[in-house]
């Protein structure tokens, strides 16, 4: 008979052993068996298609519907998990079987600290520094009153002994503001830059950063009841560590990299190193991986070595592993549960509460703040939008057995309703367009005894001068003001997220200013000091931080709202000493040509030749008159500089061709991206007349304007005469951009333009050598059919012309031109 087991193999007997599948992958594919699905890595790969493919179609499904992908997301893992497509019993059994739960949860919980290292170098925490008070109010306010709102309705289903904590989950969910989903929300709805928009966008980035603290917060608790203050310190010395020696290390690492020669693969994986390390620390100090992972990306302190991260890991991170959590979250979610021990009507009444609990929170701050109530309720309800994050709350509950089946899948379902009903509430808030005709888009059209509107595009500060220099010699007064909206254009890169921002004139700075920061104070103290030393200014500075692929909607969309009558950008190259035009960005070309063929009003192309360091305002201006709307619009600008201004001369040179001239073909032909435009020329024609003679009838007594006709035979005339024209000194030339004119004068030069987008006469004030120094604005009208008119607006890749003007061959100094003094003068006495 066999011995009596042992007291050691009896205990032996109560405890749980994890079983695992011994088939990782096959050796022999099916002929070893006749289950293709029994390897753990054929399953989870089969797994992650699945997944994969059911989310991304969930996205397209909803996208009429315009409701982010978060949503889709979430009813992707519902769909997939056992409160729809797991009743089905086959289903359950071959694609989502428990054992291979194995696989999942490690790979879900890998890709929640590849997010979580993605979330932290995305997050900008100096914009917090720079959050205004009435944002700061709304966002404590949503922080703590959904905290304690959630812990309270937590404990109306009971909880269990172990399961109490959980309010620190519930309640944490209910702070979450998903930041980046709020963002796109709005910004499709065209309601970012709005008041409302502002100030929800800035009060989602604090409830953002303060989630991760009662997540961290909620870990510590659950993991270990009596070492919870332990846990936290550990944390918390963590983070100085990361913050104090951590980021100045990666600092004096990147300061001592050779500028331009960008991030090897070994940055790269040294960072990524560093970031698991961090996940190690803080799963040892009682939290979770994901929260090391987040703090390290939160103190990578280069912008450029964020911007290299982001782009070589969110898509893999958020298109590939992502949908794995999101499978997991969907597999713990029950619907059939959320009623056990309750009924559907305290579940649904907790549900509208927890909808609701953003709105309360804003009407709260009405009443300590300068918050109406009519911003609170639409900056409430746009609070509603959840991110992953709130996710990665909740399934943290139930992990840490804090929440159980039923309390977890509530919440799930009401941060779905929340997230669903954001942007039927953006659309719903969304302001009327403005009733008032847009009518005045070009300066030709503006009243001298009307505002005049101008947006003033800044890339850098060297912009800055010439721009206020063309400003003042606008000629402003009390009779006819002008509205300057100086927008400084910022490019989007590191953990920056697209962002208007208007700046209060006057206000203080942060104390220790980013670059762009620094930048901006001094553009705006420009500004203030043009308006404070002229009469009839106002000016409004801005920054928006976009990407340059869209930098040019940006601007117009701006232009659109301010109601401006001209768009005012710097030309991509700047002057260097040795007076050569140098490329300071190629991406600014890409963004000009944009807003030249989107604009909603007049453009003006501004190119300073060193103008801008010698004088505070052009005092003698020429104007080259072709003929074409372009030229008109450049007159009517040049014309208000000059009108009733004691210390601006102002030059009119028209240039007619002769009867000898070669003959142009009307019809502008480009290749095949472009239509052909048919130009009217009678008409174009008769129009150049009519202007003319008005502008001549009314500055026939100015001593300051004066009026000059020069007829020649072809283009290299025309070049001559341009060129003679330095010794008189212009600090300004302005001319049109040359659509809708067709000349004999200028058709030989369209095919030698290094710059097509100035147009022949501007590439070539720009583009040649001249001993004075002065600035050049290219003037486009707008018109109605700037759209139609696009075969004639050519970039570098688009010049081709059907019909080529063979060029004559250059005249002599003494060939049949005369200097500029005698050319024929129109007679005012005539």
């Amino acid at each position: 008979m066999a011995a009596l087991p042992t007291t050691a193999y009896i205990d032996n007997l109560n405890k749980t052993i994890m079983c695992y599948a011994e088939t990782i992958y096959r050796f022999n594919g099916l002929w070893e068996g006749p289950d293709p699905l029994t390897p753990l890595i054929s399953l989870f790969l089969i797994q992650l298609t699945f997944s994969m493919s059911v989310i991304h179609l969930l996205v397209f499904a909803l996208k009429p519907f315009n409701q982010p992908p978060f949503v889709a997301e979430i009813l992707g893992g519902i769909l997939l998990g056992p409160s729809v497509l797991g009743r089905i019993t086959s289903y359950r059994k071959l694609i989502f079987p428990n054992y291979s739960f194995k696989m999942l949860e490690p790979m879900a919980h890998l890709s929640i600290s590849y997010y979580a290292f993605l979330v932290g170098l995305k997050m900008d925490v100096k914009s917090i520094l720079r959050t205004g008070p009435k944002a700061m109010k709304v966002s404590i306010a949503g922080t703590i009153i959904p905290f304690s709102l959630g812990s309270g309705l937590y404990f109306i289903f009971g909880p269990k002994e172990d399961e109490k904590a959980g309010f620190l989950f519930w309640g944490a969910s209910l702070t979450v503001t998903g930041f980046s989903v709020l963002t796109k929300i709005l910004d499709k709805q065209q309601i970012l830059h709005t008041e409302i928009g502002k100030t929800a966008v800035a009060a989602a980035l604090i409830n953002d950063l303060s989630a991760w603290g009662f997540l961290a917060l909620a870990f510590a608790v659950t993991s270990s009841e009596s070492d919870i203050q332990w846990a936290i310190i550990c944390t918390i010395a963590f983070t100085l560590v990361c913050v104090y020696y951590v980021r100045p290390a990666l600092s004096w690492i990147i300061r001592k990299t050779p500028e331009g020669q960008g991030y090897s693969e070994f940055y790269i994986c040294s960072i990524l190193t560093g970031m698991a390390l961090g996940g190690v620390v803080t799963d040892l100090c009682g939290t979770h991986p994901m929260i090391g992972a987040f703090i390290f990306g939160l103190v990578i302190p280069n912008e450029v070595l964020e911007a290299t991260m982001v782009d070589k890991l969110e898509d893999f991170v958020i298109g590939i592993l992502m949908p794995v959590y999101f499978v997991v979250c969907g597999l713990r979610t029950n619907i059939d549960v959320i009623s056990n021990d309750t009924s559907w009507v305290v579940v649904g009444l907790v549900i509208v509460l927890a909808c609701s609990v953003k709105v309360l929170s804003a009407l709260a701050v009405t009443l300590f703040s300068d918050l109406t109530v009519s911003e609170a309720v639409p900056v409430g309800l746009l609070s509603n939008a959840k991110s992953v994050m709130v996710l990665i709350i909740l399934e943290a509950g139930q992990l840490q057995k804090a929440l159980r089946t039923q309390t977890y899948s509530i919440m799930v379902v009401a941060v779905l309703v929340m997230t669903m009903i954001v942007t039927p509430a953006a659309i719903w808030f969304r302001p009327v367009q403005n009733t008032i005709p847009y009518k005045r888009r070009t300066v030709q059209k503006a009243k001298s005894d009307e505002e005049f509107r101008v947006l003033a595009c800044i890339y850098n500060t060297r912009n800055v001068p010439a721009i206020i220099n063309l400003l003042r010699t606008s000629n402003s007064s009390q009779r006819s003001p002008i509205s300057v909206f100086a927008l400084q254009l910022v490019e989007l890169v590191g953990r920056a997220s697209t962002m208007m921002v208007v700046h209060n004139a006057r206000k203080a700075g942060p104390r220790n200013p980013s670059h762009i920061e620094a930048q901006a104070d001094q553009i705006i103290t420009a500004f203030d000091n043009y308006e404070l030393r002229s009469e009839g200014v106002y000016t409004q500075a801005l920054t928006a931080r976009c990407a340059y692929t869209t930098m040019d909607e940006d601007i117009c969309t701006v232009a659109k709202e301010k109601r401006s009558a001209l768009i005012i950008i710097p030309f991509h190259k700047q002057q260097t000493i040795d007076g050569e035009m140098e490329d300071i960005n190629p991406s600014i070309r890409s963004v000009n040509e944009g807003v030249l063929a989107n604009a909603p009003c007049s453009v003006g192309i501004l190119i300073d030749r060193g103008s801008a360091e010698s004088h505070d305002h052009a005092r003698n201006i020429a104007m080259l008159f072709f003929g074409g709307p372009d030229d008109r619009e450049a007159l009517a600008y040049a014309w208000r500089m000059a009108e009733d201004a004691s210390d601006v001369r102002l030059t009119v040179m028209r240039f007619i061709p002769s009867s000898d001239a070669v003959e142009v073909n009307n019809v502008d032909q480009n290749d095949g991206n472009h239509v052909s435009l048919q130009i009217d020329l009678e008409r174009e024609k008769l129009l150049d007349d009519d202007y003319l003679s008005k502008f001549k009838i009314a500055t026939i007594n100015s001593k300051s304007i004066s009026y000059y006709e020069l007829v020649l035979n072809d283009e290299e005339e025309a070049v001559k005469a341009i060129k003679s024209m330095d010794e008189h000194n212009h600090d300004l030339y302005m001319v049109g951009r040359g659509r809708g004119m067709v000349s004999p004068l200028t058709s030989g030069l369209d095919d030698w333009c290094d710059c097509p987008e100035l147009g022949p006469i501007g590439d070539l004030l720009v583009t040649s050598q001249f001993e004075s120094s002065f600035s050049v604005l290219i003037v486009q009208q707008y018109t109605k059919a700037n759209k139609m008119r696009e075969g004639s607006i050519r970039s570098t890749s688009s010049v081709n012309y059907a019909d080529e003007i063979v060029m004559r061959p250059s005249i002599s100094e003494s060939e049949g031109f005369e200097s500029f003094g005698s050319f024929r003068k129109w007679d005012n006495d005539n």
